[in-house]
């Protein structure tokens, strides 16, 4: 397992020199922040970010996101230009020996939340997601109060867009994104480029937009629309741990022996209600995720990719980012590696006993 720590380029306030001194701190998750979505990305851009992740003696070891544009997803003809500009991204970070690419598939929205600042009892401040606060707003309308997404889109630009989604069914979304892995999943294969589709956050409809990654048949459908090696997921925690229904461990063992699973996102939540959660602390005691048993699982498959701790609170007066402190995920970093140390160690005392 490698553990990773997400970076948000030089304007992040969380800086590299912090991140190195996490204990078994290995690699970055990025991405280039400033380029339109749809825009290829260039080789020199991707090569200065690389140099600059190099020169503090980590890795560039995952990009997060290149973003899938909306087009592709409407189906509209327009998408093949955003195709070849995905297309051309891959290349070069082919080239500038970048190896993993998680990204999404949901529609207009990726996480969503009612808060970004809710109170816990400890005094730290959590993102929370509260089903009978979204339902009441309408983006459709202009009435969207959504935190993190109040200001994305010009005026008028949303509700176009939620025009134009809502003229396509839940199969006809599959389409469009089945085009897209056709056209991009054996250009992955052939540049070596494990590409690894995050799940939907919440793993559930939302606003009425098609969302198809929630559910371990949804990803199983998913998986069989290509065959080649590039084609897997970045298994995330509280996203899927978001729906008491979904199996975190046993999900694990059966896409993981299939060598499906590229990345890991670990974080966790607290269920409190239908389609309701809250962000918690990485320890399993603190939500509804076993993290023990989440570790222990990707130890069952041999998992040796990339895994990042997630979303943290805020926490010892830390201001910034939402969920991308510094310090609740330095300490769910630490609590991880130990977690993984401990596991992977006693199976091997164990294997070594045995054997005897």
């Amino acid at each position: 397992m490698e553990l990773t720590f997400r970076w948000y380029g030089e304007e992040d306030p969380v800086k590299l020199e912090y991140i190195r001194q996490i204990p078994g701190m290995k690699g970055i998750v990025s991405a280039i922040y400033d380029v339109p979505v749809g825009e290829a990305w260039s080789l020199e851009r991707i090569t200065e970010l690389k140099h600059t992740i190099e020169g503090h003696g980590l890795k560039l070891s995952v990009i997060e996101s290149v973003p899938v544009h909306e087009h592709i997803k409407l189906g509209l003809p327009t998408r093949e230009r955003y195709i070849d500009n995905y297309k051309e991204t891959l290349r070069n970070l082919a080239q500038a020996g970048v190896g993993i690419v998680c990204y999404n598939v949901m529609p207009v929205f990726d996480w969503t939340r009612s808060r970004l600042d809710f109170p816990l009892a400890d005094g730290s401040t959590t993102l929370i997601y509260e089903d009978e606060i979204v339902t009441q707003m309408d983006p459709a309308t202009g009435k969207l109060r959504l935190p993190g997404w109040d200001t994305s889109y010009k005026d008028g630009e949303l509700e176009q867009l939620f025009a134009q989604y809502h003229e396509l069914n839940e199969e006809d979304y599959w389409a469009s994104i089945a085009y897209f892995v056709g056209e991009i999943m054996p250009l992955a294969d052939e540049l070596g480029i494990r590409m690894a589709v995050h799940p939907d956050d919440p793993p559930w409809p939302i606003f009425g937009l098609p969302r198809i990654l929630g559910t371990e048949a949804q990803f199983e459908r998913y998986l069989a629309l290509h065959d080649g090696p590039s084609h897997g997921i970045c298994f995330c925690t509280g996203s899927l741990g978001s729906d008491p229904d979904n199996d975190l461990p046993g999900m694990i063992r059966r896409m993981g022996s299939e060598g499906r699973i590229h990345f890991v996102h670990a974080r966790n939540v607290k269920v409190t209600g239908h389609h309701s959660f809250m962000e918690t602390a990485h320890l399993s005691e603190e939500g509804s995720v076993d993290m023990a048993e989440v570790m222990c699982a990707l130890a069952d498959i041999r998992y040796e990719g990339p895994l990042r701790s997630d979303h943290g609170r805020m926490i010892w007066g830390e201001t910034g980012r939402p969920g991308y402190g510094l310090y609740d995920r330095a300490l769910g970093a630490v609590y991880l590696n130990g977690l993984w140390e401990a596991i992977t160690k006693c199976r091997k005392l164990e294997a070594a006993v045995s054997s005897r």
